[in-house]
């Protein structure tokens, strides 16, 4: 059974970090494209950025929104089978419950989330 395991989430003031966390189970993150959204209740979700593999490598390439590029960066550790998204210089508005999403290599579509773990920012 696929579980995709957010954690990490918190409350942190304006201009801090956190390094949000993605665990999953019945799937190989490596060979997944992975994705982070987050949604503020009574709004879409919105695409944050995301670890595509490339060419059918090991090789990622990374894409961000751009509302977080040059703060967010998502990372992957293929051994713990985990994908991180390290979030820095953090603003009110990224406020949100974030989410991770799986999916399967030469797709766009994402099969499998999270439940997601929610990021407060102080002003």
């Amino acid at each position: 059974q696929v579980q995709l395991v957010e954690s990490g989430g918190g409350l942190v003031q304006a201009g801090g970090s956190l390094r949000l966390s993605c665990a999953a189970s019945g799937l190989t993150v490596s060979t997944y494209h992975m994705g982070w959204f987050r949604r503020v209740p009574g709004k879409d979700r919105e695409f944050v950025g995301a670890s595509r593999r490339s060419g059918g490598t090991l090789y990622y390439s990374a894409v961000y929104a751009d509302s977080v590029k040059g703060r967010f960066t998502i990372s992957r550790d293929n051994a713990k089978n985990t994908v991180y998204l390290q979030m820095k210089s953090l603003k009110p508005e990224d406020t949100a419950v974030y989410y991770c999403a799986a999916g399967s290599a030469g797709t766009e579509a994402y099969d499998y989330w999270g439940q997601g773990t929610q990021v407060t920012v102080s002003s």
